[in-house]
């Protein structure tokens, strides 16, 4: 974890801010959906997979989950920025504990959106390695979260983040909060 924080404590210049967010947007918001979109069904053809695709229903599913998917992820970056001095790269995090916007549902609204983005994309386009990819990525990610980022992220917010920790759910939002219902009080 120390070298984890010491990699996250590097002074970054703008051009290589700049740079990890041009290797950013390739990956994420470009290449994974070109996969999942454009690579993917030809392996569900290779293998003799039959698609799932039932024309104007799946389109319709699809957008469903990308649009707010890819919604949810862009107002996270926005507020990751903004309020927080930050990004979604480890390299680059966030200087302040954000519990508000989309971090006031769910502590990782930014996984939620893109997987929902992803997932979306797999459907849209009917294949089902495309959605086993999204389930792996899922799987990893949640991984990640849980192994690394929440211990980091204890380390670097201390109390504050082990109280949101405890009022917030993890992915899913659910009604009220604990601490708009009343069940919780701080410390």
């Amino acid at each position: 974890m120390n070298k984890f924080r010491e990699f996250q404590e590097k002074k970054i210049s703008p051009g290589q801010q700049v740079l990890l967010f041009l290797v950013g947007a390739l990956i994420f918001p470009t290449g994974i959906p070109a996969m999942l979109v454009l690579l993917l069904p030809q392996l569900d053809k290779k293998l003799g997979i039959a698609s799932f695709y039932a024309g104007n229903a799946n389109m319709l599913f699809g957008l469903l989950a990308v649009l707010p998917g890819g919604g949810l992820a862009i107002w996270t970056i926005i507020a990751q920025v903004r309020l927080a001095s930050g990004t979604p790269f480890p390299m680059m995090p966030t200087q302040k504990l954000i519990t508000i916007g989309p971090f006031k549902y769910c502590r990782n609204p930014m996984t939620l959106g893109t997987l929902l983005a992803y997932a979306g994309a797999a459907i849209w386009v009917g294949s089902f390695s495309a959605l086993l990819a999204v389930a792996i990525l899922a799987a990893l990610l949640i991984t990640y979260l849980k192994l690394i980022e929440e211990k980091e992220l204890a380390l670097r917010f201390g109390q504050d983040y082990l109280d949101y920790k405890i009022v917030t759910p993890f992915m899913l939002p659910r009604g009220k909060t604990k601490a708009e219902r009343g069940d919780w009080k701080a410390g």
